[in-house]
């Protein structure tokens, strides 16, 4: 296929609004979107592929520039363009006698499957119809072909229900006795088409468009459209795709897949989406168009049964499928029809994949010598490696298969069932667990599907719309459970004799594709990784230049972060220690205590609870460095809240009177509260300036570090402790902390008699700190860790559980935040702090080890930026220590930025 490489002929972009095949190139995805690249690159290689042309992205943008109308000249280029389509077809468009029939396509750069608005057979009518009939002697043919065409014209540019067509259908089969559509006959669907005629009358308020050119017209208008359609926001938004790349619109001559048992239509990848094994995945329709696969209205065939049917058809495809393969060196997702016995293809694009088939298929690439490792590691997005760690269902659960789907993305959910994707989204943002169960899911209930755990279909295969989004966000799929049916009415579903209504709860198997009714326990799956992905990752860190650390607060977490590939321990919270159930309430003794004496009496009894904890976490993470944060949170944290205490001891003085000890002990309690309650508890006694208004609470934090620290390396442990004083912002509170931490560290190292290396440190989370880190560093901090959670609030002086449960969703629907930086580090206003800090540390001691704890530590584009800034390691939890190491190795060969 050396004819693909050729470069396309030299045109400036703007001034060429439409694109014949021939003219494009593969690498045009930008200007010619995705599916005009790949129709563009096979047409340039000789393969069959039905002549058109491309109308770009640039013209879409140009259109919403306009206010959604035409950029000049657009109206008469298209003429012109398919004046040379109907030439090199041989057909005339409108023509009664032989009309030139058309698909309209979207295509933007990245595959959105079913986002975007399609229509088939445009250039249909009450007279090309006939004619249509009488060319191909096939009545049937023609008048199916016409009424999907005004059905999908009314659907997509007309906005009518889809519903109300699919209900119309129904009713023809009933009333014929027959199960599927290919069993209605020509007067069948010629009814059919005048009643779509008649709903697109009462419903829209118009006549069905007769003139095949306003058709043409209202549809690349409705392709424009479609880019901003609700459908498509909510997948850009969701897979963080920009709004404004716009879609192109492909004009193609129709071939016809329902012209017979001789014709049909297919999806097919060129490896196993799911597994990634080698081997031609995919299924085919006979006498069926295009969107009866991808919509899911029928069940269809395996591809491997095309074989069987039409072998030369099936011989021809696999080839072709290779040599795609081949030349773009990466699994291909395949659109074809076949017209007569005739083989076209209509897409070539890189396929979707689950993240196991991903790295399966990239290590295997690796292995066939068509790519080497650099661009195996590149090839992986690091985010969807969070995929691999999905629920199942506990074996130890006894229950009984309703019924089995296809098992069309892996991973198990369990939720209310519910039937539409608006409820869907209402209950899930209640945080209500759902399965969105549907007969097929369309690109309008994308919206539902990210808010579901998992989604079962009734109809549709494993290249349905249902199945090609659900693997995309990893999420459980069953589809093409056909004993599954729906009563929209009702609201209930029934499998068999069994019946289960909205709210009910049920469990589904993406992996097996069972499905289960009621709830079942549901187990994470296990912490080590598997030999596969260990050697991939193992690639990634041969290529990365930082570590990667996780946050742990537990030994249990700390040895799921080693067995995941974590090189220590960035953040230790000892507050979350101090919540567990037996030392609350020596917590609460210590803050209740009036003086300093009593509250090191209290303290002295936490400590060999601290001890074991630290000896736990250090001994875990022999070798590695754990860095431990002193105390973080108010103290007021650790009690009852003033409301709950005013309610409790009003309550006791009614029944029990003032006299009562029960009373009076809550009334203390109640007094103390009300001195610690604060206006404003996050810039209030907390972080570094507890421990120096209570400077016993640290000084027993970091003897019990130490003391466990000591006692282990008497053991022969290899520990590297490293105390971090939360929240500093003046170099007076980190000399007066640090100071206090090393005169305890060194008195039980001179007490035990055993020498532990170790370094303190501050988190840099004020924007104060950022501007003065010189002075930090000059002060007794000898190394920083970003805590961006903090640092984000005090940069933008928003409370984070406040603003992501009110305005940052609204922020983000009108793009006044482009993310949510409480998800996606802010390069601009956090970055540039960071870099500030870096930049004035570093100053003062170049060899200062500097990394990041907040949770943007495990957010693929947050390490990219790291990196950017010479980090020495991320840190973010356990389970996204994988992701972090494919981050960190793509920021460093360049795929990630």
């Amino acid at each position: 296929m050396s004819e693909m490489l050729a470069s396309p002929h030299s045109r400036n972009a703007l001034d060429k609004p439409i694109w014949f095949f021939e003219e494009g190139a593969g690498k045009m995805k930008d200007l010619l979107g995705g599916k005009g690249a790949g129709l563009a690159e096979m047409t340039r290689a000789g393969l069959p592929v039905p002549p058109g042309f491309t109308i770009t992205t640039e013209t879409c943008l140009q259109y919403y520039k306009l206010g959604r109308r035409n950029p000049p000249g657009l109206q008469e280029q298209v003429q012109a363009a398919m004046t040379e389509l109907e030439r090199r077809a041989g057909k005339r468009f409108g023509d009664a006698a032989d009309p030139l029939l058309v698909s309209v396509r979207s295509g933007a750069r990245v595959s959105m499957p079913g986002m975007m608005d399609t229509i088939l057979n445009l250039g249909l009518n009450d007279s090309t119809v006939e004619g249509l009939a009488k060319l191909t002697g096939n009545e049937r043919f023609a008048w199916d072909a016409y009424r999907r065409f005004i059905m999908m014209f009314a659907c997509v540019v007309l906005d009518a229900d889809k519903e109300l067509f699919e209900d119309r259908i129904q009713e023809a089969k009933q009333r014929a006795g027959v199960k599927n559509d290919p069993e209605l006959d020509a007067d069948a669907w010629r009814e059919l088409a005048t009643a779509f005629k008649a709903l697109v009358r009462e419903k829209t308020g118009r006549e069905f468009p007769q003139d095949v050119h306003e058709q043409l017209d209202l549809a690349i208008h409705a392709v424009f459209d479609s880019w901003n359609s609700k459908r498509a926001i909510d997948y850009r938004r969701y897979n963080k795709i920009p709004d404004d790349w716009g879609t192109a619109v492909n004009i193609v001559a129709m071939v016809f897949g329902n012209m017979g048992d001789d014709s049909g239509t297919g999806v097919a990848f060129t490896r196993n989406p799911n597994t990634g094994e080698r081997k031609l995945f995919g299924e085919y329709l006979r006498n069926a168009q295009g969107e009866d696969v991808v919509a899911g209205i029928r069940t269809p065939e395996k591809i491997a049964d095309l074989e069987e049917t039409q072998p030369g058809v099936y011989k021809q495809f696999v080839e072709i499928a290779d040599k795609l393969e081949r030349h773009y060196g990466d699994m291909q997702d395949l659109e074809f029809t076949v017209e007569r016995g005739k083989l076209y293809m209509l897409q070539t694009r890189t396929g979707k994949r689950s993240a196991e088939a991903a790295v399966k298929i990239a290590l295997d690439l690796v292995s066939e010598g068509v790519i080497d490792k650099r661009q195996a590691v590149g090839r992986v997005p690091a985010a969807s490696l969070d995929q691999l760690f999905h629920a199942r269902i506990d074996p130890a659960e006894d229950y009984d298969v309703l019924c089995k789907g296809l098992n069309a993305s892996p991973g198990a959910a369990s939720g209310a069932a519910v039937f539409d994707a608006d409820t869907a989204e209402e209950w899930g943002k209640a945080g209500k667990a759902v399965v969105l169960v549907r007969v097929e899911t369309t690109p309008d209930d994308v919206h539902g599907m990210i808010s579901a755990r998992g989604v079962l279909t009734a109809k549709g295969g494993a290249t349905s719309h249902a199945a090609v989004v659900a693997r995309g966000m990893g999420k459980p799929c069953v589809a093409g459970c056909e004993a599954l049916r729906i009563d929209r009415r009702t609201r209930t579903a029934f499998i068999g004799e069994h019946e289960f209504k909205e709210g009910d709860w049920i469990t589904i198997d993406g992996t097996s594709g069972g499905v289960i009714l009621g709830a079942l326990k549901l187990i994470d799956p296990p912490s080590t990784l598997p030999d596969w992905l260990a050697t991939f990752l193992g690639w990634a860190d041969e290529m990365r230049s930082m570590e990667v650390w996780a946050n742990a607060d537990t030994p249990q977490d700390a040895r799921k972060a080693r067995q995941l590939g974590a090189q220590g321990i960035g953040l230790c919270r000892t507050e979350h220690m101090f919540m567990q159930q037996e030392r609350l309430p020596i917590v609460q003794e210590m803050i209740l205590s009036d003086t300093p004496e009593a509250r090191a009496q209290a303290l002295e009894k936490l400590l060999p609870f601290q001890r074991d904890d630290f000896l736990g976490i250090l001994e875990a993470m022999q070798g590695y460095p754990v860095t431990i944060r002193l105390l973080d949170p108010p103290l007021h944290e650790f009690l009852p809240s003033l409301e709950t205490l005013l309610v409790e001891t009003t309550e006791l003085r009614v029944r029990e009177g003032e006299d009562s000890q029960t009373y009076r002990d809550k009334q203390r309690v109640l007094q103390r509260v009300q001195q610690l309650h604060e206006q404003n508890p996050m810039l209030g006694l907390r972080v570094c300036r507890l421990g120096i208004v209570y400077p016993e609470i640290y000084a027993m934090q970091v003897r019990a570090i130490f003391e466990a620290a000591c006692e282990l390396k008497k053991r022969g442990v290899d520990v590297h402790p490293e105390v971090m004083i939360p929240g500093v912002g003046t170099k007076e509170e980190m000399r007066f902390t640090a100071q206090a931490a090393r005169g305890i560290a060194d008195t039980v190292i001179s007490e035990t008699g055993t020498h532990v290396d170790y370094h303190v440190g501050t988190m840099i989370e004020l924007p104060r700190a950022c501007v003065v880190a010189d002075e930090l560093a000059e002060s007794g901090a000898q190394f920083f860790s970003f805590g961006t959670n903090d640092l984000t609030q005090t940069t933008y002086g928003y409370s984070r559980d406040d603003a992501e449960a009110s305005f940052i969703p609204r922020y983000l629907q009108e793009k006044i935040l482009k993310d949510d930086p409480f998800q996606v580090l802010d390069r601009r206003g956090v970055g540039s702090l960071m870099q500030e800090a870096v930049r004035r540390g570093r100053g003062v001691s170049p060899e200062l080890k500097i990394g990041i704890c907040g949770e943007h530590g495990g957010e693929p584009s947050s390490v990219a930026f790291c990196h950017g800034l010479n980090l020495n390691y991320v840190s973010c939890s356990p389970y996204r220590v994988p992701i972090a190491r494919l981050a960190a190795a793509q920021a460093a060969i360049g795929s990630l930025s």
